[in-house]
């Protein structure tokens, strides 16, 4: 995988995707602060090895000023499988523990919201946030009505290792 193709890729996907307001998310951007965290360059997008040693590594190193920092792989490599077992043992051991939350992104895993594949597609992903940094965010576009027409199922296990703002 040619690492700075994927960055190219991923920041492309971001500014013409999860930035964008769509219509089958009642004319939301699929990320609504994705726009203010890039401008801001709080977006940290660093090649992976091994999905458990990477999320250990970030663990002990923090977020060091980022929004989010998202960890990329090629999906030929880490199966979509193998990526979410490490992301919820690390979860589990260590990132509860320093208020971090890890969120994978797999092609092999299609994320569909109302008919729309939020995935990017290309590359195995996973985002790391600060959790309560992400609740509040979460909180507030819930309050908006930011989820309502979201599947149920999809909602359990997006809110799985944190509180779900809706309730």
């Amino acid at each position: 995988m040619d690492f700075e193709q994927a960055k190219l890729d991923i920041e492309q996907w971001i500014t013409d995707f999860v930035e964008k307001p769509n219509p089958a998310l009642n004319n939301w951007a699929p990320c609504p602060y994705a726009r203010q965290a890039r401008l801001a360059n709080t977006i940290a997008i660093v090649p992976g090895n091994d999905p458990y040693f990477d999320l250990v590594n970030h663990w002990r190193w923090g977020m060091q000023g980022r929004e989010v920092v998202a960890l990329v792989y090629d999906p030929k490599t880490v199966s979509a499988g193998h990526m979410e077992n490490c992301a919820r043992m690390v979860q589990v051991n260590y990132l509860d523990n320093k208020n971090m939350l890890a969120l994978t992104d797999h092609p092999d895993s299609p994320e569909i919201i109302n008919g729309v594949a939020m995935n990017q597609g290309q590359y195995a992903l996973i985002f790391l946030q600060d959790k309560t940094k992400l609740e509040a965010a979460a909180q507030q576009l819930a309050h908006k009505g930011y989820y309502q027409n979201w599947p149920e199922d999809y909602l359990q296990g997006l809110f799985a290792h944190r509180q779900d703002p809706r309730l």
